[in-house]
C-alpha cells in the first residue's frame, strides 16, 4: 500500500481540524484573562478550567454515540456553526459591554461540549479517508497541527490580540469555526456508522454506550491502552498542577523560563508529529508503546529528583516526542480494529477514561503536594509509570500489535506457546 495517496478530502479535514486549534487555544487563554480582569477570587478564575474540563466527563459517551447515529461530517459542520453563534453572542456582549463572568463561562461550557462531539466525531470518520497503511501519518498530521496553532502560536498571539481589544481572540475563534463548517462541507461523501452496518442503532443512548463500553473491554490491546491513558493522564496532570510551584521554588526560573519549559514539550511534540510515522515503521508500534512507557517514568523521575532546569527541559521534550508517538499509535491501532459503527462510541469512551483521569489529577496533584511535599506528585508518578509499564509489558507483544496492524482479510489468530 506504499503507492496509495490521500485525497483532498483528508487535506480538508486537516485545515479544519487546524484552524481550530488555533482560534480555540486563543480562546482558552484569553478567558481567564477576561476573568482575571473583573476578579481576584480564585475560586471564580479557577472555574474557567473546570467550565472547560466538565463537559469531557458529561458528554463523551453520549457525543460517540450521537457521532455513530447521524452523519458524522454533517454533525460536525452542524457544530461548528453551534459555536459560531455562541461566540457571535459573546463577542457582540463584550463589544456593548454587557459581556459578564457568567456568559463567558456559559460559552465556554458550549465550544466545549462540541468540541469533544467533533473530535469524536472526526476520529471516528477517518479511517473513510486515508488508506489503513497511512493512518499513522494522517493522524501525526492532525496531531502537529493542533501543537503547532494550539500549543505554540495560540498562546502569545491571544495574549497579544486580547491586550488590542478583549474580544479580538473570540472573534477570530469564532471565525476559524466557520472556516472549519466550510471546510469540512466541502469533504465529499457520507460518513454515517449505523448505515456501514447495514442495520439501524440500538433505540436506546444507554443500551448504545453499553455496546460500545462493552466491546472495548473485550479487546484487550485496546483496553489495556484505555486504562494506562486514564491513568497516566491522572500521574501527568497532577504533576502539571504543581509544575509552576516547582520550576520558581526548585529551578528558580521567573514566568518567562516557566513558559520555556512548555515550549519544550511542544517543540518535541511537533517533532514526534512531524517525524513520527517513519519513527513508528523504523521501531515498530511494539517498541514505541514500551519506550514510552520509560519516557513517562523517566519525566516523572526528572522531576522529582533534579534541580537542573535544562534536565528537566530535555526530559520535557523527550515527553513531547513521546506523547505524539503515543497519540499517533494508540488513535491508529483503535481506527484499525474498531468496526465502523462502532468507531464514534469506542472513541467517546476512551476520551472519556482520559478525561476522568485529568480531573482527577488536576485536583489530586496540589492535595499530594500539600500533604507529602512539593516533589511527592512527581515520585507518586514515577512509581505509578514503573509499576503500569511492568503490569503491561507483555500486553504490547510483537505478535498482538502485528496482528492489530494486518489486513482485516489476512488476519490469523495469535497463538500462544507456553
Amino acid at each position: 500500500m506504499t503507492g496509495e495517496r490521500w485525497d483532498g478530502r483528508f487535506a480538508k479535514l486537516w485545515a479544519a481540524s487546524t484552524m481550530s486549534a488555533l482560534g480555540s487555544g486563543m480562546a482558552t487563554v484569553a478567558a481567564p484573562l477576561y476573568v482575571a480582569a473583573r476578579t481576584d477570587d480564585p475560586l471564580v478564575v479557577s472555574a474557567a478550567s473546570g467550565v472547560a474540563w466538565l463537559p469531557w466527563l458529561l458528554f463523551a459517551l453520549p457525543g460517540g454515540v450521537l457521532a455513530d447515529r447521524v452523519d458524522r461530517r454533517r454533525l460536525m459542520v452542524v457544530i461548528d456553526w453551534v459555536r459560531v453563534a455562541a461566540l457571535a453572542v459573546l463577542t457582540g456582549a463584550m463589544l456593548t459591554g454587557r459581556a459578564g463572568v457568567a456568559l463567558l463561562y456559559v460559552v465556554l461550557f458550549v465550544i466545549n461540549t462540541g468540541e469533544i462531539v467533533f473530535r469524536s466525531a472526526s476520529q471516528a470518520m477517518l479511517p473513510a479517508l486515508v488508506p489503513r497503511a497511512r493512518l499513522e501519518r494522517a493522524n501525526g498530521w492532525l496531531g502537529g497541527g493542533t501543537t503547532l496553532m494550539n500549543g505554540m502560536l495560540a498562546g502569545p498571539l491571544g495574549g497579544f490580540l486580547f491586550l488590542v481589544a478583549e474580544s479580538i481572540p473570540f472573534l477570530v475563534n469564532a471565525g476559524t469555526y466557520a472556516l472549519s463548517a466550510v471546510l469540512v462541507a466541502l469533504v465529499a461523501g457520507r460518513y454515517r456508522g449505523a448505515e456501514d452496518a447495514g442495520r439501524p442503532p440500538a433505540r436506546s443512548v444507554r443500551a448504545e454506550i453499553g455496546e460500545g463500553f462493552r466491546w472495548l473491554l473485550g479487546q484487550r490491546l485496546l483496553r489495556t491502552m484505555a486504562v494506562l491513558i486514564g491513568l497516566l493522564n491522572l500521574t501527568l496532570t497532577a504533576a502539571l498542577a504543581v509544575l509552576v510551584l516547582l520550576a520558581t521554588e526548585r529551578l528558580g526560573l521567573d514566568s518567562v523560563g516557566y513558559g520555556l519549559l512548555f515550549t519544550c514539550m511542544a517543540v518535541g511534540g511537533l517533532l514526534g508529529a512531524v517525524v513520527g510515522d517513519r519513527l513508528v515503521a523504523a521501531i515498530g508500534a511494539t517498541w514505541t508503546i514500551r519506550v514510552g512507557l520509560l519516557v513517562e517514568a523517566g519525566l516523572h523521575l526528572a522531576l522529582a529528583a533534579s534541580t537542573s532546569a535544562w534536565l528537566i527541559g530535555g526530559a520535557l521534550f523527550a515527553f513531547g516526542v513521546h506523547g505524539a508517538l503515543w497519540n499517533m499509535v494508540s488513535n491508529s491501532l483503535r481506527q484499525r480494529l474498531t468496526p465502523a459503527p462502532l468507531q464514534g462510541r469506542v472513541g467517546g469512551t476512551t476520551l472519556f477514561i482520559a478525561a476522568g483521569g485529568n480531573c482527577a489529577g488536576a485536583l489530586l496533584g496540589g492535595v499530594i503536594a500539600t500533604t507529602l511535599g512539593l516533589t511527592a506528585p512527581y515520585w507518586v508518578g514515577f512509581v505509578v509509570a514503573v509499576a503500569v509499564s511492568a503490569a503491561t509489558w507483555r500486553v504490547f507483544d510483537r505478535a498482538t500489535v502485528a496482528a492489530a496492524y494486518a489486513d482485516p482479510d489476512d488476519r490469523q489468530p495469535v497463538v500462544r506457546v507456553g
